[in-house]
């Protein structure tokens, strides 16, 4: 089969191995925006700066304080989403009775200012962050390296435990209720402006997390979350603004799309998730696992 198509296996797998590490990161990030948009109607586009802080704090808290990965891949969402949670009260809070507009401007232009300060600090090269899990195993067809296993496993694991979180528990139900209802919430006892502030820090630890398992793969540099921002953005449009499930399912599927696409088509490698784009938005506006309004 693989002499049909002209791919060596190696090359195709390391590719679809590849395209999953993507959908992974993809996966994440357009969860937390889903999150953010379908329960405070915030269009976030603070969201890869804030995966770039996530790298950033995994790559400090390991040089300065010597707290290795797996202690970063804890405390690194929650600092960033305490970061996250001063945004909304000081920022954000202030803005829900305006348009969507200025929302978006609002969070572009905090992407911009910290961005710079990172890349006034740090310079805008990459720098290193050590492998926690070296070494892999020889499948026969690709070599796996252990590290990014255990990303596309962890990731999906993080994103499904979300999605089953809002979707399935009380909780879920009181997130969803608020953002029809607040006044109603509200008259159960429930601190719906409370909910709304952890919800935006929830959204934001998910960056955060994401950037932390990125470290070891790429280099932790200020760019890197205004390099994949516009992508997972257009993830989240084609599944859907504010549908968690449409946003993990996009996310994997379209990091395996591009996978392929680098293998038999290179040239539209970093156009194939745009075109996807516009026939969705041709076809169905809504996206694929959004519900018309």
């Amino acid at each position: 089969m693989f002499e049909l198509i002209g791919v060596p296996p190696q090359a195709l797998f390391g590719q679809l191995l590849l395209g999953l590490i993507n959908g992974a990161f993809y996966a994440l990030l357009s969860l937390g925006l889903a999150v953010i948009f379908g329960l405070m109607n915030v269009i976030n586009f603070t969201h890869g700066a804030q995966y770039m802080m996530g790298a950033f704090c995994a790559w400090m808290l390991l040089t300065f304080a010597g707290i290795p990965y797996w202690g970063a891949l804890v405390l690194a969402p929650i600092i960033i989403g305490i970061t996250g949670i001063l945004i909304e009260r000081l920022f954000i809070s202030r803005l829900y009775h305006l348009d969507h507009l200025y929302g978006l401007l609002l969070t572009f232009g905090l992407a911009l200012i910290f961005e710079g300060l990172f890349r006034r600090q740090f310079g805008s090269s990459g720098l290193p962050y050590t492998n926690p899990i070296p070494g892999g195993t020889n499948l026969g067809f690709m070599f796996l390296p252990w590290y990014r296993a255990w990303v596309v496993a962890f990731s999906l694991t993080v994103c499904f435990a979300t999605w089953f979180m809002i979707e399935k528990t009380q909780l879920g139900s009181y997130l969803r209720a608020a953002t029809e209802r607040p006044d109603l919430v509200q008259a159960f006892g429930i601190n719906v402006p409370r909910m709304i502030t952890l919800t935006y820090g929830f959204g934001v630890g998910l960056a955060a997390l994401a950037g932390v398992l990125a470290a070891p793969i790429y280099s932790v540099n200020p760019v890197m979350g205004s390099n994949l921002i516009v992508v997972v953005f257009a993830v989240v449009v084609i599944g859907g603004m504010g549908s968690i499930l449409g946003s993990i399912l996009t996310g994997f599927g379209l990091g395996v799309v591009e996978g392929l696409t680098k293998v038999f088509y290179p040239e539209a490698s970093n156009t194939v998730i745009f075109i996807i784009m516009a026939i969705v938005l041709m076809l169905r506006p809504q996206g694929l696992f959004g519900k018309p309004k």
